[in-house]
């Protein structure tokens, strides 16, 4: 057995933390394509 699987640091379930990176980086690519619109618009 590996020395990291005999000394976890923590049991958390991945699932979370991958859902939160997730909707994180989706959140930040939509406000800027909301920003880069909106900048189109103004200077159109």
């Amino acid at each position: 057995m590996n020395e990291f699987e005999k000394n976890v640091q923590t049991k958390r379930n991945d699932v979370g933390d991958s859902a939160v990176g997730f909707i994180a980086s989706f959140v930040f690519f939509a406000l800027l394509f909301t920003i880069a619109v909106a900048v189109q618009v103004i200077g159109s």
